[in-house]
């Protein structure tokens, strides 16, 4: 007697760490967007280390991934040219 379904064969495919990783992009993207206009020393790297997850994880968004790299970069980069250009740690308008 059996008191179960059988689950030989019927087995879900799971594919979380896909959408994971799809998730990790697209949020790396928004945040280097973000990060051009405020808080660009916290939102850069973070923009920079989500899109590298993403990427190593095996993403099917990868142009969004490597916007999101970009972006992160360009915010340090926004970053270093303000502070050059008020001679100061941080910056302001």
């Amino acid at each position: 007697m059996q008191l179960t379904a059988p689950t030989a064969d019927r087995t879900p495919v799971r594919d979380t760490p896909v959408r994971d990783a799809d998730g990790m992009a697209v949020a790396a993207f928004i945040l280097g967007l973000v990060g051009l206009l405020v808080l660009n020393v916290f939102l850069g790297p973070i923009a920079i280390a989500l899109a590298s997850a993403a990427l190593w994880r095996g993403t099917a968004r990868r142009g969004r991934a490597f916007l999101g790299l970009g972006l992160g970069v360009a915010d340090l980069l926004v970053l270093v040219a303000f502070m050059q250009m008020d001679s100061t740690v941080s910056w302001s308008f």
